[in-house]
Parts: C-alpha cells; sequence; structure tokens
C-alpha cells in the first residue's frame, strides 16, 4: 500500500482496543525510527583517547561506521581496585564525548599548504638550479626575496602543495642550514610528550639524527614548579588521584578539581563520605569551593603569606608547644633541618646564613674520604658532629649508600634538630623580609627589610684553622616564621593576635583571610597528620603556579607538608597537576625520542632562555636582577641585565644554549687536526682565547640565530607564545604590536656579556614548519602547514599522573583527506632528506655541548664559591665549569636508514635513567623477532622501526613499566645506588 494513502487514511483508520477500550491498537508506519536506528549504528569499536595535554587521559569506545567516525563513548573495562577503594571509572567529560566533531569540522587541514610567495620563489628556484640545496641557497642569498615572504607572515596567501614538493623543500632547508652555519640552527618545539608519545618522538627523533635542536615546554608553559627542584632537586613526582581516598585531610589550593580534573574528582568527593574534611582555598567561588566544606578567599597572589601564618601556626602548636614526635622524627631523618649552616659575618656585628658546613671543613673531614665537600653535617643526640646518609656526596664513588636515614659510619643515630641546649653563645642573625614593599596592588605590613632574630650557635674550629660559627637548619627554618624560643627575640611574635611577620595577623592585613580561620585550618592540618601519620594532603596547581613568585607560593605550601610528615606518605603529600607530566614508559620511549640508539647526547634547550634571546626581548628588559635582590646579597656581585645572567649559566654549564657557539660545528674538527689537537682541546683552547665564542653571547651577528623551526602537537604562537609580539617582528619578520622601546633608545643599562647591536636582526627564521590537524594561530604565521592525523586515525600511546594505566590511540578510521600521523610525516621528511643531502652533507663529526647534568657526576661541580672561567677566576675545565664537550659522529645520508631502524648503542651500552643503567641485549633481540629487521642497507640487521606501531613495540620493551624482565634489571641497577631496606613483617 502506498505510505501516502495510509496518511489520508489516518483519521478513518480503526484498530482493535484494548483494556476496556481504552487503548487501541493501530498499525501505522514506522520507517521514520530508521533514520535513529541508523545514526547510532556501527560497523566496528576501536579504543582509543584524546592525545591532548589533559591528565585524565581516559579511554574511550570510538564507533566507526562506513569508514567514518560516528561518535564515541566512556569505555568501562578498567581494572578494578582493591575493595576499600573506589574505582577509576567513570572517566571522561564532555570535551571528550564531543572530540569526534573535529575530524569533519571545518577548521580540518586537509592538504599540505604552503605560503604562496615562498612556494613561488621555490618553483623559480628549481628552475634554474636542478639541485634543492643550490635552489634555496639561491633564495637565502638575495635579501629581497627572503624579506618577501618572510613579511607576508600571518596575512593570508596559502596554496595547495604536494607532500613530494613540500618534503623536498623542508629538507634541502634543513641541508643548507646545517652546511652553512651547523645543525644546532635547526630547532623543534612539541610540548606533553606524554599525551601522544610516539606522534612527540617522531620529530625530536629526526632532529636528534641530524644534530638539530630539541626544545622544552614544561618550563615554557610556566606548568613547572621551580619549588619543586629547589626543595629535593627533582622536577615533579605526585600521587595519583586514586589516593585522594587515602586521605584523611585535603586542601585544594588553586586548582579547580571539578573542572580541571573531571575524570578524577570523584574520588576527591568520595572520600569525604570517610570524614576526610576538604578545604578549598581561592580568591573565587569557583567549582571546587562548591564540594568542599570549607572555603577561604584569600586575595590572589598572596598564598605564600597564607602558607607562611599557616607555618608559623603549626611550628609553634605541634614542634614547639606541643612537640609531635613523628613530625620531629620525620624532620630529622628526611629533611635538611639537622644539617649545620656556617654563619658569615655582616658590618653591623650580625650574621646572615652562608652555605651548609661540609664534611671536608672540618679538620678530620670526619673520616669521609669519598667527595667529603658534598657531605653535610650534623650534631648527633650525643652532640658529636656525624655526616649522615643521604647528602649527594653518597652518590657518586660509593655503592648503596644514597639513603635518606639516621645512619652514619654505618651505624644508627639521632640527629639534634636543635642547638638550644647544647649551644655555645646566641648570636643575632638577619633575615629578609619583602612583606613590606608598597604595591598599588597588593596590602603590605610595613617592617624593616633586615628582621634580626637571636639563635643559638655553636663554636667549631674549621680544617682552614679559622674559627666559624654554626646553627642548625631548624633552628634558621623556625626563626625565620617569627618564634620565640625564650632568647629574648624582640622580633617574634608573642602571640597569634601580634602583627609581626609571619602570624595568621599578619596574614589577616595582606591576605583578606580572618586569622581564626588561618589558625583554625592550620592546626587542623597538623592534627589530622600528627594522628594519622602524615595522612594530610594539598592539592595545588596553576591557580597558584602561574604567578611570577610561584616558587614562594609552593614553597611555603611544601613547607607546611614537611613541618608535618606528609611527603611520601600515602593519603598526604603534595599533589601538584598542572598538564599532563608523566611518561610512565619513559626509560623506554628516550632511546626512540632522542635517538640515543645511533648516537649520544642529543641536543637540547630549555625554551625559556630559547625565546628570552631569539625573540630579542631581552633587547626591552628594564628589570635589572638588583630590583630582585634580597636586602642582604651584595648588589655588587649582581651587576648587569637578566640576559647577561642566562649567559653565565650557559658558559659554566649551568643550562643548555642553542644554538651553540658562533661557528658550525661541524667544521670544528678539520680546524682542530689543522692545529695538531682534538676536537675538544681545540675548543676549549678557543674558548678560552675569545677565537670561539658562545652564540648567546652574539645574538645579533647573522649567524648565531635559530633558522628552521619545526612545531607539531602546539599552537605555539596562540596558546603559549609569551613575548607573542616580539616573536612575531624578531623571529618571523612580520608585522607586529610591540609599544615599547628598546634599550638604545635611552639610558637603560644594557647587558654586559652580550654585544649590543644597534640594529636587531628581523626575520631570523627561514623556514617555519607547522603540523597540526586544523588551522591554528601558528599555522597562519607559518611557511608550511602539513596536515596531521587526529586522535583517531593514528597510532600512539597516551599516560598520566593521574592513574597507572598506559592508554593506546588507536587509528579507527584512515586519516582523512590528504592528511598522515606525525610518525610518517617525519619519517617522509628524512627520506627527502637523505636524498638531498648527497653532495653537500657526509658523515661528519659533530662537537656538541652538553650541559652539567642531573644525575650525573657533572652535579658535583662547583662545591663551595661560584667561579667563572670567563672571568680568570678558574680554569675552564669541560664538565666541571663549563659544558662537557661531546663528539658525534652523523651519518647524514643515512637519516631515514636510522631513523626506522633500532640502532646499535643500546646492545652496547644498554638503557638506563635517572644515573641508573642496565643491559638491554635481550630486549634489542626480541624487537629483531617481533618488528623484523632490515634486510640491507647502513642499518642491516638491526630492528625496523617502519610504522607508529613498531615504535610503540620498542617503548613497552625497553620500558620496566612495561615490561617484567626489564623490571627486574632496573631494580638490580637501582640497588647498586641505594642499599635496601628492611620493613617488619606485614609493613606496607
Amino acid at each position: 500500500m502506498s505510505k501516502l494513502l495510509d496518511r489520508f487514511r489516518y483519521f478513518k483508520q480503526k484498530g482493535e482496543t484494548f483494556a476496556n477500550g481504552h487503548g487501541q491498537v493501530y498499525n501505522n508506519n514506522r520507517d521514520w525510527e530508521d533514520s535513529y536506528r541508523q545514526r547510532w549504528q556501527f560497523d566496528k569499536i576501536v579504543r582509543s583517547t584524546h592525545g591532548v595535554n589533559c591528565t585524565g587521559s581516559c579511554s574511550w569506545k570510538i564507533y566507526v561506521k562506513n569508514g567514518l567516525v560516528t561518535w564515541e563513548t566512556q569505555q568501562t573495562d578498567y581494572p578494578r581496585t582493591r575493595p576499600d577503594l573506589p574505582n577509576h571509572e567513570p572517566r571522561g567529560c564532555p570535551r571528550g564525548a564531543s572530540y569526534s566533531w573535529y575530524l569533519y569540522s571545518a577548521n580540518r587541514l586537509k592538504y599540505p599548504l604552503a605560503r604562496k610567495r615562498l612556494i613561488e620563489l621555490w618553483r623559480e628556484a628549481l628552475a634554474q638550479h636542478p639541485d634543492p640545496v643550490l635552489a634555496w641557497d639561491s633564495i637565502m642569498q638575495d635579501p629581497a626575496k627572503t624579506r618577501s615572504y618572510k613579511a607576508a607572515r600571518g596575512k593570508g596567501g596559502f596554496v595547495r602543495s604536494s607532500w613530494k614538493e613540500l618534503n623536498q623543500l623542508i629538507a634541502a632547508a634543513n641541508v643548507w642550514t646545517i652546511k652553512h652555519y651547523g645543525p644546532d640552527r635547526v630547532a623543534g618545539f612539541s610540548p606533553i610528550p606524554a599525551m601522544s608519545m610516539v606522534s612527540y618522538a617522531a620529530g625530536t627523533r629526526y632532529l636528534s639524527l641530524i644534530g638539530g635542536t630539541c626544545l622544552s615546554f614544561y618550563d615554557w608553559y610556566c606548568d613547572l614548579p621551580p619549588a619543586s627542584p629547589m626543595t629535593w632537586g627533582e622536577q615533579t613526582d605526585v600521587p595519583e588521584s586514586a589516593d585522594w581516598y587515602n586521605s584523611s585531610y585535603i586542601i585544594a589550593w588553586g586548582s579547580n578539581v571539578p573542572q580541571t580534573r573531571t575524570p578524577d574528582a570523584h574520588f576527591f568527593t568520595e572520600v569525604r563520605y570517610k570524614g576526610t574534611k576538604t578545604i578549598a582555598i581561592t580568591p573565587d567561588y569557583s567549582e571546587v569551593a562548591k564540594l568542599c566544606d570549607q572555603w577561604l578567599a584569600p586575595k590572589q597572589g598572596t598564598d605564600s603569606a597564607l602558607a607562611m601564618a599557616m607555618g608559623h601556626v603549626i611550628l609553634k602548636a605541634f614542634h614547639l608547644d606541643n612537640p609531635s614526635d613523628y613530625f620531629l622524627n620525620y624532620c630529622r631523618t628526611y629533611t635538611d633541618m639537622p644539617m649545620l649552616v656556617i654563619l658569615e659575618p655582616r658590618d653591623d656585628g650580625s650574621y646572615t646564613p652562608g652555605r651548609m658546613l661540609r664534611a671536608s671543613d672540618l679538620l678530620d673531614g670526619l673520616g669521609e674520604s669519598n667527595n667529603p665537600e658534598w657531605k653535610s653535617v650534623a650534631y648527633n643526640s650525643d652532640g658529636e658532629l656525624v655526616a649522615p646518609n643521604g647528602s649527594i656526596g653518597f652518590r657518586w664513588g660509593e655503592k648503596g649508600k644514597w639513603n635518606l636515614e639516621q645512619r652514619a659510619d654505618g651505624k644508627d643515630v639521632e640527629l639534634k634538630l636543635s642547638l638550644l641546649d647544647i649551644r655555645d653563645s646566641v648570636v643575632s642573625v638577619g633575615f629578609p623580609y619583602f612583606g613590606g614593599n608598597e604595591n598599588p596592588h597588593f596590602r603590605s605590613v610595613s617592617q624593616s627589610p633586615v628582621t634580626l632574630h637571636p639563635l643559638p650557635a655553636k663554636q667549631l674550629t674549621l680544617a682552614s684553622g679559622e674559627s666559624g660559627l654554626v646553627v642548625s637548619v631548624y633552628d634558621l627554618i623556625l626563626a625565620n616564621y617569627g618564634l620565640d624560643r625564650g632568647l629574648d627575640d624582640v622580633n617574634a611574635a608573642k602571640d597569634f593576635a601580634e602583627v609581626k611577620a609571619y602570624t595568621p595577623a599578619w596574614a589577616e592585613q595582606i591576605t583578606g583571610v580572618p586569622r581564626q580561620h588561618i589558625e583554625q585550618i592550620a592546626r587542623e592540618f597538623a592534627d589530622t597528620a600528627h594522628k594519622t601519620h602524615g595522612r594530610s594532603m594539598i592539592i595545588l596547581g596553576a591557580g597558584v603556579n602561574h604567578w611570577y613568585h610561584m616558587d614562594m607560593n609552593y614553597r611555603g605550601m611544601i613547607n607546611l607538608l614537611v613541618f608535618c610528615g606528609c611527603v611520601g606518605q600515602s593519603g598526604g603529600g603534595w599533589s601538584h597537576y598542572v598538564g599532563q607530566e608523566k611518561l610512565r614508559p619513559q626509560t623506554g620511549w628516550l632511546p626512540l625520542a632522542f635517538a640515543l640508539d645511533w648516537s649520544r647526547p642529543p641536543r637540547q634547550m630549555n625554551s625559556t632562555s630559547y625565546f628570552y634571546n631569539h625573540a630579542s626581548q631581552w633587547r626591552y628588559e628594564k628589570l635589572t636582577a638588583q630590583e630582585l635582590l634580597s636586602p642582604l646579597a651584595d648588589a655588587s656581585k649582581f651587576s648587569g641585565s637578566l640576559i647577561d645572567f642566562n649567559v653565565r649559566a650557559e658558559r659554566m654549564g649551568w643550562l643548555p644554549s642553542a644554538p651553540q657557539l658562533n661557528v658550525n660545528p661541524l667544521t670544528i674538527k678539520q680546524q682542530a687536526e689543522a692545529a695538531g689537537l682534538s676536537p675538544a682541546e681545540f675548543t676549549v683552547q678557543s674558548l678560552k682565547s675569545g677565537d670561539i665564542r658562545f652564540a648567546a653571547e652574539q645574538p645579533d651577528s647573522g649567524k648565531n640565530h635559530p633558522r628552521n623551526l619545526f612545531i607539531w602537537r602546539s599552537n605555539l604562537l596562540g596558546s603559549s607564545g609569551k613575548g607573542h609580539e616580539y616573536m612575531l617582528k624578531y623571529l618571523l619578520g612580520t608585522d607586529s604590536g610591540i609599544q615599547g622601546d628598546e634599550l638604545g633608545a635611552s639610558d637603560e643599562v644594557k647587558p654586559e656579556e652580550v654585544e649590543w647591536q644597534t640594529a636587531a636582526i628581523e626575520g631570523k627564521l627561514d623556514l617555519l614548519v607547522t603540523l597540526d590537524f586544523r588551522m591554528s594561530s601558528t599555522c597562519l604565521f607559518s611557511d608550511i602547514v602539513l596536515p596531521t592525523a587526529t586522535w583517531y586515525e593514528k597510532d600512539d600511546m597516551n599516560t598520566s599522573d593521574m592513574h597507572p594505566f598506559i592508554h593506546p590511540l588507536s587509528a579507527a578510521v584512515d586519516p582523512a583527506w590528504e592528511a598522515k600521523s606525525d610518525w610518517v610525516i617525519y619519517k617522509d621528511i628524512a627520506k627527502s632528506f637523505s636524498q638531498v643531502c648527497v653532495g653537500h652533507l657526509g658523515k661528519e663529526t659533530d662537537v656538541v655541548l652538553v650541559p652539567l647534568q642531573h644525575d650525573s657526576p657533572g652535579e658535583l661541580s662547583q662545591p663551595f664559591e661560584v667561579l667563572d672561567w670567563r672571568k680568570g677566576e678558574c680554569d675552564l675545565i669541560p664538565g666541571k665549569t663549563a659544558p662537557s664537550i661531546a663528539l658525534v659522529e652523523r651519518d647524514y645520508p643515512a637519516t631515514w636508514e636510522r631513523f626506522t631502524s633500532l640502532g646499535p648503542l643500546l646492545d652496547k651500552l644498554g638503557n638506563g635513567g635517572k644515573g641508573i643503567s642496565w643491559n638491554t641485549q635481550s630486549e634489542v633481540d626480541f624487537l629483531g623477532k617481533l618488528n623484523y629487521v632490515k634486510p640491507d642497507g647502513p642499518a642491516k640487521g638491526r630492528p625496523r622501526i617502519d610504522s607508529a606501531i613498531d615504535a610503540s613495540e620498542v617503548i613497552l620493551s625497553l620500558a620496566p613499566e612495561t615490561n617484567g624482565q626489564v623490571a627486574v634489571e632496573s631494580l638490580a641497577g637501582a640497588g647498586r645506588v641505594y642499599r635496601a631496606r628492611s620493613y617488619p613483617s606485614g609493613a606496607q
């Protein structure tokens, strides 16, 4: 029957009745329901996740129909947790549930694009010079041509091109730059490897194989809390969100958990059913404030003052008035509070804290022959000087002694926190006070910039024959917090209501938080930690970390946790969550990402210094170091501009540098051979004579700036371009909105270490290449835009610090239009590079400068005073007073072969991390069977890494987190550094 006729007869139809005539049965057409059924039909479900900088790292079901992604829902098959802990699921959020829209949106990049003016120049040059490198040279040697396409950046004008054409152009630019200026003039920026680690590794592997510079991200985003390395010497390590459920008291301080940690927020709410109290400290009534039992609203930016006042309460109530044995024993064992500090005299007869007392300062060195200048000293309970285990001097040169514990000379000892009861004298010590600085945006409490407090001190005879005064770190802390020790301290507060630094009443004046609330929260926090042995936690994040004085904010909070014995305890400690920083299989990923299987070391650079220098922001810097100094510091030692301190740090090996030298590092070996010296000896000699200089000292000389920049997985110029307008002018050479004047236009103090050029170079980058799946702000300013696969179109892996799982990104569908995955894109560029470089680059020796490395003997460089070889204060000793000098052999025509295979250095040197190493021969053999091996060529017989799946297998096979055998090997390696602890039966 015709459906049209059915509609005409609709009101005349009579059906059977039921329910006593209350219901009637019709035979109506229901084809309209098919559209709904079809909308939710699918051909397959693929597990994947989102490679975005989100700590959620949630697993998702991706539904595919007819080769298109139609929708996504959350996976619900997470492994169950222990019976007394809530499960991780449900995990997900509305942002992730709507991502499939991106794949087919109007913002999607469909084809490789190039700036019209540049591609016209390139095609014209290729017509005249069949050799691509010579064609690029003809463009670079003509200032009018380079200026024409650089000035067009950010102004549209893209045209469609082909992969083959653009890969050739990119390769030619890289080869020309390396040949004329050096490989360190080629750089790449990509953030957060944990969010898609194979995609990150694709670009850095290519750059590392050609000697390019890999730029950092964590510091550049201001996500890295400097307070962490300041306090512990480590970046960040935090508990998973499930550990929130083990806590008994939680302060969410500047972290809006429900909004920014949506998949994990259920732990935050569920723990309240156990009786855990939650506190929100945020200036605004945010989502987290709605979830908490109490809300404190300090004026934004005054968090450090609030933390100092809470510390004042905790120290007085739980360390002095009613000492907690747990707190005191924790401080003796896991902190430097028992250690001794040398006092330095001031002109007015008072003292100022100096450096730590070392074993080498004493006549007998306390019997320590290995690194005595790096072993700190304390008093034991018998009043004897000891060098307890755990200081950095025990890390190198001795095996199995780098444990933080109250042991010395192989015996258990109890360290004294305070010298109060064994003091020889009481001396006046000065402390800086910053809370009195007038500011139109913040309230202040006027006090002397130097506050004097009486401290108990001991008199010692030093190895030099001189007599010196020492105090303990614990006594310094108590004095700094303004606590009365019964020593007639006129500057110490008598009670919490007195407005003196750093009482609750003092903090109320600055923060606006009532002092009663400050005292209440501090007491509750500490009392809970005392009763539960450290199960009090602070969740903190960008709200307090993204401030200029972020270190003060964080260190104030870290102190609270340390005073209460919370750090390292389940359910306690600091929980810093800003960005997806936890790359769990890191040791398996590092060789892949930085080509450590073929050459070591790679070139790496901190982006903060890089862009500050090369975007010429220092040319506008009017803030001097002397304006930032403590009132106790010697201002004469801190002259010059901020860029000067960066340059000094680079040449003394404290920071990396890029570009590194004012010469092409590929030419140094030839010059050294002509002089009859090794490349390292020649470099040292030339640096001392001034024939070779650090590039950072001459950033505008014309040959010391970056020239090619790759950006992928990032919107550098849109979302994180601090100093955006400076980048536009000096890096890109296009229109900018800079309103200030350079230092050259005024009488402002100019840098001392950096040569001032009247005319700064504009448009330093010859080529800017961006990989993205959407037309971002960075793409708009780029010369070449390459369409990359979205997160549902490629194979990759994703991890987070919020849970222990490793989630795959799986290619649910093929990349749309002409897009390719990051791995394929860089593999193709590497192939073009290998072809184009023939006749220009062959097997070359690259001189690489390596800064003093963390987790290496280089940590023990200058133990006492900072000496600068450039000023003649010491000799230039690579790896001690200057960067190490390494020689790296590069085989440029074999770049593609090396990119797609696992190199021999893992067989020869093994693998490792954090200063711990182990053998990986069996894993390499396994990968050869799993991925097969190269049948011929320069990498013949080596395991293949052709695809992103092959790359993932490399990571999973080499990492102890994902390979049990490697975990056993790494534990054995750790045993050579740490002494195994014995625990009571049944201890966790």
